[in-house]
């Protein structure tokens, strides 16, 4: 396992921001957090990058143990923050290369190594301009591409399309995935955008108040929990009656509309009608991972809960 914790805990005072997580993260996953706002995401990222300590437990990070050996697991991460950290007043080539020699990349590789950085996020042509004259996309591509400078076997993604245009999002989830396969990474990511955690993950953890209260691939997920959703607009609901039917796993009430999932639609909606009695309306569709989310924290996640400005934060500190 490229990424290992045992018991790992984070708490301040009585606030317990992570709470004895065991985690197991294969070497080239590509592997996402998903979690409301204070769940413990972010700090169980930032005690995996040395950034933070851990109260109890224990984690080790390429093999090396987060807390005795800390030099040693940063020269194995690169780091994308959620807030640009490029410097504007430099080129991307400049940028690059200012990288390059903080983290130590030998004097003959640094120019090759810049060149396969800005061919990979597609650059080369604007390299030499200044940052500052970039798009938010543009800038999204250098920071993966120095994060990637020095060839670290795990890349740290906080937010990493936060604030962009959706057509950016896809381009930069190209990007991730060419990265992973290219570079041999595994890829640790953060982020709220259901979508973004569907597309890009191998597997996904959903945490709330600092455990894991699941974990799989989001297709297994979404197949055990959910199935399909059917929504149904109706006066009085027996939803007690509807829970008993053995094909039904999980029935929720939302802004006077029921919403049941039910495994296998086209075989069971009929039969599931014929239980409800009269009806206003009905909607089938597929689950999706955001009603996995919904299931297992009660509650939807939104675009307002990043965590922004933390690794900025922390970094300052």
């Amino acid at each position: 396992m490229v990424i290992k914790t045992r018991a790992l805990a984070k708490s301040y005072g009585k606030i317990i921001a992570v709470d004895g997580m065991n985690l197991d993260i294969e070497e080239g996953e590509i592997f996402g957090l998903l979690g409301p706002n204070g769940a413990g995401k972010t700090t169980l990222i930032s005690m995996l990058c040395t950034i933070l300590k851990p109260t109890s437990g224990r984690a080790w990070v390429n093999g090396f143990d987060i807390v005795k050996e800390p030099s040693k697991v940063r020269k194995s991460i690169g780091i994308v923050f959620q807030q640009p950290s490029v410097d504007d007043l430099l080129t991307g080539r400049e940028n690059l290369s200012m990288h390059n020699l903080l983290f130590g990349v030998p004097r003959e590789l640094r120019k090759q190594r810049i060149e396969e950085v800005l061919a990979i996020v597609n650059l080369e042509k604007r390299a030499d301009d200044l940052v500052n004259t970039y798009s938010g996309g543009m800038r999204r591509r250098l920071e993966l591409a120095r994060g990637i400078m020095h060839h670290p076997k795990i890349l740290f993604l906080d937010e990493p399309t936060l604030g962009l245009d959706p057509q950016t999002r896809e381009h930069i989830w190209d990007y991730i995935k060419e990265l992973a396969e290219k570079e041999c990474m595994t890829v640790l990511l953060t982020t709220h955008y259901m979508e973004e955690a569907e597309q890009l993950c191998d597997r996904v953890a959903i945490i709330d108040y600092g455990k894991i209260v699941a974990l799989d691939s989001p297709q297994t997920l979404k197949n055990r929990i959910v199935g399909d959703i059917v929504k149904l607009k109706q006066k009085n609901p027996d939803k007690e009656k509807i829970r008993k039917l053995d094909y039904v796993m999980n029935v929720q009430e939302k802004d006077g509309l029921l919403f049941i999932s039910i495994k296998d639609a086209s075989k069971h909606l009929q039969d599931l009608l014929a239980h409800t009695g009269q009806i206003d309306s009905v909607e089938v569709r597929s689950g999706t991972l955001s009603d996995v989310f919904m299931y297992y924290t009660g509650r939807e996640i939104r675009e307002g809960e990043a965590e922004g400005g933390f690794w900025e934060r922390m970094m300052k500190k």
